[in-house]
C-alpha cells in the first residue's frame, strides 16, 4: 500500500473524529453526549496501542501473562462505587482539574508536592506517548511495506507528522476553556467514539483469523499444543510467576486511578456519580470483549510466521499475509484510534498538570495583568497549548532515542511503575488524617528514586554503552545492588521487582515520616474534609476558626483579573445569598477565602490559587479539628507512652528475628526450586533412550533381526542400570554443586565411554536424519568416572542433535592426547553459538538468544552440569570460538 494512501486514510479519519468532537461540544447538553455508556466507553481510553498490539506480542511469547495488566481493572472496578465516588465528589467540590491538584490539596495545597506530582506523571507518561508513536511508525512502515527502511531526519519520518496531528488535536479540544476543570465533550465524545471502534475492529480481525484463516479454536488449539512449549504457553511457572502475577496486578490496580488520563476521564469528565454503577459492569465486559480473541490470535500468528515476525503486530501482518488489504486498513485504524484517545487525553491532562502546578506557580504567577482577564486568560491557554506540543515532541524524541529498541509491553510497565509512586499518598490520604505533605514528598521521591535504579537506569545505560555489566555487576560491583536483583531478590521480573521495593520504601517512607512529622494546621483541615466524608460538606465550610484581616473588596480584585469584572461580581453576589450575608459585606470570614480559592483553583491550580488569595489576607488560622485532635491525642500519648517504650526494644527484636528467618526461608525455597529442576534434566536422558528403543522394538514387532534386537535390548539394559544408578546419586547432587561429591573414579577405556554414549542417543540422531561419527577408535585407559563422563557426552551430544538441521546434520566425536590430557571434543555444522553466548553458556539457567526464533526444550542446567562434573575431575570445558560452521564444544580430563 503506497504511502500517500496510507496518510490519505489517516487525514480522513483524523477529520471524522474532528466533525464527532466538534459535533458533540456544540450539543454538549444532549442526552447522547452525557449518558453512562459514553462515561464507560471514555474509561477505555486505558485500551491503549498496548492493549491492541502489545498483548498479542506478551501471548505469543510468554502465553497467558498478558491477563494481569487487565485483571487489575477488573477487581478495581466493582471498588468504584466506594473509592471512586469518594474522589469525584471530592474533585467537584473543590474544582480540581488534575490528579496533581488533587494531591496537594489533601496536603494543604502544598505547592512543592504538586510540581512533584506532575514530574513524576510526566516522567511516567512521556514513555507511554512514545509507546503510541512506536506503534504508529512501526503499522505505517507494515501498511506501506517498508519495514527495512528508517529515516536519518526528522523531516523524513512519518511519525513526527502524526504527533504533530495529534498535538493539534488536542490543543484545539482542550484549551478551549481557561477553567480546565471544565468537562472537555469533544474529545470525550470520540473517545468514546474510538473506543467502539477498536474493539468493533479488533473483534472483527479475531473472528477473521479464528474462524476463516483457521477452523475456529479447537483448530487453533489443537496445532499450538503439539509445539514444544506450549506448556510454558499455558501454565504459570511456579511460585516465581505467581508473584510476579501478583505485582503486576496490584501495579494494574493502582494505575487505574492513577494514570492521568484515567484521573481525567474518570473523575474530571464524570458528570454524575450514578453514571458509576453502569460502569463497574460494563468496562469489564469491554475488556474481556477485548481479550477474548487475543490468545487465538497469537496462537495463529505463532503457527503462520513461527518467531520470524514482531509477534506484536500479527493483526497486521496475518490479513496482509493473505492479501486482505481491508482488513489490514481496519486493524491499522483500529490501533490509530487507541494511539489518538490516548495521547490527546494524555496530553490534555499533563498540560493542565504542567501549567497550574509548573509554569503558574514558579515564575509567571506574577506575570498576570491586573484588569485584563481576558488577556490573562489568554496567556493560560497558549501556557496550555504550549505545553501539549512540547510534551509530545518530547515524548518524540524518546520514542526516537530508546522505545526503538523496547516492546511495546516493558515500555507501557516502566511508565505505570513510575505512575505507582503516587498510590500510598494518594489511597492512604483518602482514608488516613495524619498523613502529612512532608511525608508524601518524601515516599514518593523515595519510590521514584528506586524505580528508576531498578528500571529506567539498566536499559539507558545498555542503550548507551552498548554492554550489561551495569545489570550484571550493579552498582559499584556490589551484587546487593543489581539493578534486577537488588538485595538478592532475584526470582521476579524487571518490571515487579522495580515495583516491589520501589512501593515498599515508598509505603515505609510515608507510614514513618507521617507518625514522626505531623502536618500543619491546613493539611489536618483538609485531611478532615478527605477522611470525613460523609460530613464533607458542613467540614469544608466550618473546619477554619480563622483569625486576622481580610477585606472582600481585595479578594474581589484578585478574583476579578482572572475571571473578569462580571464573572467576579456575579460569584460574590451567590456567595452571599447561600450564606445569608449583605451584599455590601467589607471583611471576608474563612468561607469567602475558602470559596475564593476553588473558583481560581480550575484556572491556575490549587497552590497558585492559595498564593494568590493569601497575598491580599492576614491570617492566623488554626483548625478546630486540629485543636481537638490534639488534645485527644495528647492525652492517649500520656497514658501509653511508657507501654510504647517498652514494645519498641521487643518489637526490634522480634523483627531483626523475622528477617533472619525470612532470608533464610527465601534461601532454602530457591534451593528446592533448583534441585527440582535438576531431578527433572537428569532423570529425562536415559529415559529418552529407554523410551526410543522400546518404541523401535514395539512397532517392528517379528521382522527386526535378533542380532538389532539384542542391541535395543541391550541398550535398554544399559541405560535402566544407569538410571539407577541416577535415582541413588541424584539426592547427593547438593554435594556435587559444593564440591563435596565423591567420584568413583576407575580404570576405563575412553573409546568404549564415547560408544556408549552414541549408542544411548543414536536412536534420537536417527529420528532427525543426523549422522553420528565416531573419529578416533583407538583405545585409551585413564582414570574416570564412567557414568559421570557419560552424562557430559550425552548432553553435549543431546545439544548438537538440538541445533543440527535434519537430514543434513553431521555431529563428529573425537579425542586426543596432550599434555597429561585426553581433549575430547564435540563438532556439529549446527547453528553454531553467538559471540555474545561464549562466556554465558555454562551458566545455570543461561539459555542463548538465539533461540528466539527456534527454542529447543531445556531447563537451562545441562551445561552446567556438564561443567561442574568435569571440573570436579580436574578437567576443564569450553565452546572454542572463531569456528566457521557449526560450533565444536571441548573438554579435558587428566592422565599420568
Amino acid at each position: 500500500m503506497s504511502n500517500y494512501a496510507i496518510i490519505t486514510i489517516i487525514i480522513i479519519y483524523l477529520a471524522v473524529l474532528f466533525f464527532v468532537a466538534f459535533l458533540a461540544e456544540k450539543k454538549r447538553r444532549s442526552k447522547w453526549v452525557n449518558n453512562p455508556y459514553v462515561y464507560t466507553l471514555s474509561l477505555a481510553v486505558y485500551c491503549s496501542a498496548w492493549t491492541y498490539y502489545g498483548s498479542i506480542g506478551i501471548a505469543a511469547n510468554s502465553g497467558i501473562n498478558f491477563l494481569p495488566i487487565y485483571l487489575g481493572p477488573v477487581i478495581a472496578a466493582p471498588l468504584w462505587i466506594i473509592v471512586l465516588r469518594k474522589i469525584i465528589r471530592i474533585s467537584k467540590q473543590h474544582k480540581i482539574s488534575s490528579i496533581a491538584d488533587f494531591i496537594s490539596l489533601r496536603y494543604g495545597n502544598n505547592r512543592f508536592l504538586g510540581a512533584l506530582v506532575t514530574l513524576i506523571c510526566l516522567f511516567g507518561t512521556l514513555p507511554y506517548i512514545s509507546l503510541q508513536l512506536k506503534a504508529v511508525s512501526e503499522t505505517f512502515e507494515i501498511m506501506a511495506n517498508k519495514s527495512s527502511y528508517v529515516s536519518s531526519t526528522i523531516l523524513g519520518d512519518s511519525t513526527f507528522y502524526v504527533a504533530l496531528l495529534l498535538a493539534v488535536f488536542a490543543a484545539f479540544f482542550g484549551t478551549q476553556n481557561t477553567d480546565a476543570s471544565e468537562k472537555h465533550k469533544g474529545i470525550i465524545a470520540s473517545v468514546a467514539f474510538e473506543s467502539v471502534l477498536k474493539l468493533v475492529f479488533f473483534l472483527i480481525i479475531g473472528v477473521y483469523i479464528t474462524f476463516y484463516l483457521f477452523d475456529g479454536t479447537s483448530d487453533i488449539y489443537n496445532q499450538i499444543s503439539i509445539t514444544e512449549n506450549f506448556k510454558e504457553l499455558t501454565t504459570l511457572g511456579g511460585v516465581e510467576d505467581g508473584f510476579n502475577w501478583f505485582f503486576l496486578i496490584a501495579l494494574s490496580f493502582m494505575s487505574i486511578f492513577l494514570l492521568p488520563r484515567q484521573f481525567q476521564v474518570s473523575v474530571l469528565e464524570n458528570n454524575r456519580e450514578k453514571h458509576l454503577k453502569k460502569a463497574i459492569w460494563l468496562f469489564p465486559l469491554y475488556l474481556l470483549l477485548f481479550n477474548v480473541f487475543v490468545i487465538f490470535i497469537a496462537w495463529a500468528g505463532k503457527l503462520t510466521f513461527g518467531s520470524d515476525s514482531n509477534a506484536e503486530y500479527y493483526t497486521l501482518l496475518l490479513p496482509l499475509e493473505n492479501d486482505n488489504y481491508f482488513l489490514a486498513v481496519l486493524v491499522f485504524l483500529g490501533g490509530f484510534s487507541a494511539v489518538i484517545s490516548m495521547v490527546v487525553v494524555s496530553t490534555v491532562a499533563l498540560s493542565t498538570m504542567v501549567s497550574n502546578n509548573l509554569i503558574i506557580p514558579y515564575g509567571f504567577l506574577d506575570k498576570f495583568i491586573k484588569n485584563q482577564p481576558e488577556r490573562n486568560s489568554k496567556y493560560i491557554k497558549n501556557i496550555r497549548r504550549i505545553s501539549i506540543f512540547t510534551i509530545i515532541i518530547a515524548a518524540y524524541f524518546f520514542y526516537v532515542s530508546f522505545s526503538r529498541e523496547l516492546s511495546l509491553y516493558s515500555i507501557g510497565l516502566i511508565s505505570f511503575v513510575i505512575i505507582s509512586q503516587l498510590a500510598p499518598s494518594f489511597f492512604i490520604g483518602l482514608y488516613w488524617n495524619r498523613g502529612s505533605s512532608k511525608a508524601a514528598i518524601l515516599g514518593i521521591i523515595v519510590g521514584f528514586c528506586i524505580a528508576v535504579y531498578t528500571l529506567v537506569l539498566p536499559f539507558t545505560f545498555q542503550a548507551y554503552t552498548g554492554t550489561s555489566g551495569f545489570i550484571h555487576h550493579g552498582l559499584l560491583g556490589i551484587t546487593a545492588l543489581k539493578p534486577y536483583a537488588l538485595f538478592g531478590i532475584d526470582f521476579l521480573s524487571p518490571p515487579a521487582h522495580a515495583f516491589f521495593w520501589s512501593i515498599t520504601f515508598n509505603l515505609m517512607s510515608y507510614l514513618v515520616f507521617s507518625l514522626i512529622a505531623k502536618g500543619n494546621y491546613r493539611e489536618r483541615n483538609y485531611a478532615e474534609m478527605f477522611v470525613d466524608s460523609n460530613n464533607f460538606s458542613s467540614l469544608q465550610d466550618s473546619a477554619l476558626v480563622w483569625k486576622g484581616e481580610a477585606y472582600v473588596q481585595d479578594i474581589k480584585n484578585v478574583l476579578v483579573r482572572f475571571l473578569g469584572e462580571k464573572r467576579a461580581t456575579r460569584a460574590l453576589a451567590i456567595f452571599f445569598t447561600k450564606y445569608k450575608l449583605p451584599q455590601d459585606t467589607q471583611l471576608a470570614d474563612a468561607r469567602l477565602i475558602n470559596f475564593s480559592e476553588k473558583l481560581l483553583t480550575g484556572s491556575i491550580g490549587s497552590a497558585s490559587a492559595k498564593i494568590l488569595i493569601a497575598s491580599v489576607v492576614k491570617e492566623e488560622q488554626i483548625s478546630l479539628v486540629e485543636v481537638l485532635k490534639i488534645l485527644e491525642e495528647s492525652k492517649e500519648n500520656i497514658v501509653s507512652n511508657k507501654v510504647l517504650l517498652d514494645k519498641s526494644n521487643e518489637l526490634s527484636q522480634l523483627s531483626s528475628k523475622l528477617k533472619e528467618a525470612n532470608e533464610e526461608l527465601i534461601s532454602k525455597d530457591k534451593q528446592k526450586d533448583e534441585f527440582l529442576d535438576t531431578v527433572a534434566h537428569e532423570l529425562k536422558t536415559p529415559i529418552t533412550g529407554i523410551r526410543a528403543a522400546t518404541e523401535l522394538l514395539m512397532d517392528e514387532d517379528d521382522d527386526m533381526p535378533q542380532e538389532i534386537k539384542a542391541q535395543f535390548l541391550k541398550n535398554i539394559l544399559q541405560d535402566s542400570e544407569r538410571l539407577g544408578r541416577l535415582i541413588h546419586n541424584i539426592l547427593d547432587f547438593e554435594k556435587l554443586e559444593t564440591g563435596r561429591l565423591n567420584l568413583d573414579l576407575q580404570y576405563q577405556d575412553i573409546q568404549k565411554t564415547i560408544a556408549k554414549a552414541i549408542g544411548s542417543i543414536s536412536q534420537i540422531a536417527a529420528k532427525k536424519e543426523v549422522q553420528i561419527i565416531n573419529s578416533n577408535l583407538h583405545a585409551f585407559m585413564t582414570s574416570y568416572d564412567e557414568d559421570r563422563i557419560l552424562q557430559v557426552l550425552t548432553n553435549l551430544i543431546s545439544n548438537a542433535i538440538k541445533f543440527c538441521p535434519p537430514k543434513v546434520g553431521k555431529i563428529e566425536i573425537d579425542y586426543r592426547l596432550g599434555n597429561e590430557l585426553v581433549e575430547i571434543s564435540v563438532t556439529d555444522n549446527g547453528k553454531g553459538i553467538p559471540k555474545e553466548d561464549h562466556d554465558f553458556i555454562f551458566d545455570k539457567f543461561y539459555q542463548s538468544k538465539d533461540q528466539n526464533t527456534r527454542k529447543p526444550q531445556g531447563s537451562g542446567l545441562g551445561l552446567a552440569i556438564t561443567k561442574q562434573i568435569v571440573e570436579k575431575h580436574k578437567g576443564k570445558i569450553w565452546a572454542k570460538k572463531d569456528v566457521k560452521n557449526g560450533a565444536m564444544l571441548v573438554f579435558t580430563i587428566p592422565f599420568k
